[in-house]
């Protein structure tokens, strides 16, 4: 592969308190770009200072919607030193979603190559403070300069960061979701199973509805029969019932989440018993109505765990667990996130050292 030019900033950025912004708000100096033409593949691939593209107002992105993206962190461990979390699941799932969205394919070696040499040249922009991260988002578009649908021929692929805390203001405490009636999500054979931002444009309705009646997610049902569980907000879910947790299965309108695979691999190593199965509304909502179901959280790397608190469906507000943060969350909180942070040991596996 071509090795990767590095053009530095000559006028880096001043850091920032992570506490005082937003989520995804304040980026790094520099970000990572290569681009793609069909009859070359993937060439050029640089690190340049973070700043604006330069595309066509054709481009068939913006016409539409040929577009990946993924969602992962580096952690700054006690002795200061730099390591991403299971960062292969992130380049094999980037790839399983261009083949969808009939995006090229990129090499793995070349994108985590990619991906740590990029956090290296950041490595001041990963912040030590407790429960701070750097959020990495690789992302590809098509950029064709020309109207009509089609495989895209031109694409660029990039990836960004930003110095990140906890996802929801709330932090480690139960948040209010309301199940969507309405709208949903994804169906078989669609895209639900891919990180593109189709998905999360046709939630954002639903999302907007939600939290101007004070709910933090909804709670998507199949797209099909309105049935059965599926996702909250863009997050996976799990639901402790009856000592056991349960989550949707993957059947392809449920995105295959590396915190969900990784809960459940946790679970397993602890003898909890992990059902990935189909969940009804009816059992859910049965299972709240007579105290079998112990607690439930929402899962994914932005937010890592968030305690389900309360359920709202047809005006009726279910409350879980007392509204409390359950001891099977919290000890998965900790376990997870000490294995990311490098406090814990690490059995799995799964952390890989940048710096």
């Amino acid at each position: 592969m071509e090795k990767i030019r590095i053009q530095k900033t000559t006028a880096p950025k001043p850091k920032c308190d992570v506490s005082k912004v937003g989520f995804g708000t304040v980026f790094s100096d520099h970000m990572f770009i290569m681009d793609y033409e069909k009859e070359k593949g993937w060439f050029d691939p640089r690190i340049v200072p973070f700043g604006p593209f330069q595309i066509s107002p054709a481009a068939t992105v913006l016409h539409y919607a040929p577009e990946i993206f993924e969602g992962m962190k580096a952690y700054r461990n006690p002795e200061g030193k730099i390591q991403l979390f299971r960062p292969i699941e992130n380049v094999k799932r980037m790839n399983v979603s261009a083949e969808r969205m009939c995006l090229p394919l990129i090499d793995e070696e070349i994108m985590m190559e990619a991906l740590k040499e990029l956090v290296k040249v950041d490595q001041d922009w990963v912040p030590s403070e407790p429960d701070t991260s750097l959020y990495i988002r690789p992302f590809m578009f098509g950029t064709d300069e020309q109207l009509g649908i089609h495989t895209p021929y031109h694409c660029i692929f990039s990836i960004i960061t930003c110095p990140v805390g906890s996802y929801f203001p709330e932090g480690v405490n139960p948040v209010k979701i309301v199940i969507e009636k309405d709208d949903v999500r994804a169906v078989k054979g669609g895209t639900g199973y891919v990180k593109c931002g189709g998905n999360y444009a046709a939630s954002l309705r639903a999302g907007e509805k939600a939290s101007a009646e004070g709910y933090s997610q909804v709670l998507w049902l199949d797209g099909a029969e309105r049935k059965y569980i599926e996702e909250a907000g863009g997050m996976n879910v799990m639901f402790k019932i009856d000592g056991k947790v349960v989550t949707p299965a993957l059947m392809g309108s449920v995105l295959s989440g590396i915190t969900r695979k990784s809960i459940i691999q946790i679970l397993e190593s602890w003898n909890i018993p992990v059902e990935e199965r189909l969940l009804s509304l009816d059992e859910l909502l049965d299972s709240i109505r007579t105290g079998r179901l112990e607690e439930s959280w929402c899962c994914g790397t932005a937010a890592v765990i968030s305690p389900i608190g309360e359920l709202a469906f047809d005006n009726i507000k279910y409350t879980i667990n007392d509204f409390k943060t359950g001891s099977l969350t919290k000890k998965l909180y900790d376990e997870l996130t000490g294995i990311q942070w490098g406090k814990r040991p690490d059995p799995f596996g799964w952390t890989v050292p940048v710096i």
